[in-house]
Parts: C-alpha cells; structure tokens; sequence
C-alpha cells in the first residue's frame, strides 16, 4: 500500500508541481526589560511603568483578502506564522487558535493540506498539500504582506505596572502578569504606597523612586528591575540614544 500511495504521488508530481514544507525557523528570543535603570522617566495615568518578560519578533504572513491558490482552496484573511524555509521558498503554518489567526479552507475533492508557501521570486502565494502538491497564485500579491510581530514566549511570564493616579499623598499601582498571552489573576494586585513616609517604593523585587506624582502623570526613576538586576549609580537626565524594541500587548502571540 505504502509503494502505491508513493508512485501515486510521483505521478502527481510529475504533472503538477510539488513542494515539501520545510520546519527549520525559530526566532531568536529576547529579554525586555522597560525602562533602561537610572533613567528619569514620566508617565501618564494609565500607562506602563516598568516591563519585563520574554519576547521575539517573528515572521508573519498577514493576508488583508481571500485568496484562492487552487479552485478548491481559499486562504481567508489573518495571521499566518512563518515555519520555515529554503531558497527563495517561505513557510507558512495553516492558522492556529489566535483571536487575529488566518484561516484556510479546502473542497472536500482537495487532499487534505499541511502548510502555506510564499515564493519570493515571483511573490506568488500556494498551497501544499499532505503529498507534496503545490498549486500557487500570483494574481493576488496585493492581497498579503510578509511582516514582522512582537510575540511572547510560550511559558514566559510578562510582568507589568501601571500607575493609577494619586490621592493626597498615597500613590497607587496595579501589577499584573501575562502567561502565554492571557492575564494570571492570581497574580494580579493593586497596591498604594505613602509618599510622606518614602518617594522610594518596591514590589516584586523592583525598586522605584518617585520624583513627582499627580493624577495626570509620575516622574520616576528605576533603580532595581523585577529580575532583581541593578544598575550603575546615579541618574542621568532623559533617555539613552537607543532604546530596546517597544512591544505592544495588543500585538503579543504565542509562539
């Protein structure tokens, strides 16, 4: 059976193209930690103070419109992570579980489907299927790009605070984590500090000196991150020429 089923596929092959998936990508990862320590920083009511965690930027295909590579095959719109590649050949996974993931559907009449492909030579955009086959179109280049995304690591932990105005003398923050992109609300707290008592406040392993605070926006400074790392003494005005790569919660996938 399995000799029949593999002159079968050589059959096909030879009358139509054929490609195999390659599964040889991975991002590299990298420690964020915002902002730099030493740093005079400000602000508003609502916004981030400090971050930390795990992330990457992958590679995406975004496809804005539904794309029919074969008549029994329509790419629908959404992101697709990149799995690989070989030559001028991108691999694309079919979509996952993501609120934003793109989707592909087939005529019960197709063989089932294992992967996407982009040719950067011609920017054409195909399908393969579960025997190699490939069928590919190239009437539909303005229909998706190849991008990069912020993305957190599966398992990583993202830790945030946020400041959350002010009343009289006492500050108050919200701490909150994110595991594989979804909030940890056993690990979510909100806390206040008395500035009458100290303008240097510490939760979590993080130390912050508070230079101003109203309910508009705080002036601090980072001395200690949540990681428990420190930097040199003394705080320098501004922030440094080349700042670590922002990543927006809004982007943050798995990977």
């Amino acid at each position: 059976m399995n000799l029949k089923i593999a002159i079968s596929s050589l059959v096909v092959c030879l009358l139509t193209a054929c490609a195999a998936p390659k599964y040889n990508y991975r991002a590299p990862a990298l420690d964020i930690s915002e902002p730099p320590l030493n740093q005079i920083v400000k602000s508003a009511v609502g916004e981030e103070m400090l971050k930390q965690g795990k992330y990457a930027v992958i590679d995406i295909l975004n496809v804005s419109s539904p794309i029919k590579p074969h008549w029994g095959v329509t790419i629908n719109p959404g992101i697709f992570r990149q799995v690989g590649s070989e030559g001028d050949s991108l691999f694309f996974e079919l979509g996952n579980k993501g609120g934003d993931s793109g989707s592909v559907e087939k005529s019960w009449a197709v063989d089932p489907l294992q992967a996407l492909m982009v040719k950067k030579s011609d920017y054409s955009i195909c399908m393969i299927t579960v025997f190699n086959v490939s069928a590919c179109s190239t009437d539909s280049q303005s229909n998706f790009k190849l991008e990069k995304r912020s993305a957190v690591f599966e398992n990583s932990v993202q830790q945030t605070l946020i400041y959350n105005g002010k009343i009289g003398s006492r500050i108050k923050f919200g701490y909150r984590e994110f595991s594989n992109n979804y909030a940890r609300p056993a690990f979510n707290n909100d806390v206040e500090y008395d500035l009458s008592e100290s303008k240097v406040v510490a939760y979590k392993g993080a130390q912050i000196e508070i230079l101003e605070a109203t309910n508009q926006y705080i002036k601090y400074i980072v001395r200690r991150n949540f990681n428990k790392s420190i930097g040199p003494l003394g705080p320098n005005e501004g922030r440094p020429n080349i700042e670590p790569p922002q990543i927006n919660n809004n982007d943050l996938k798995n990977i």
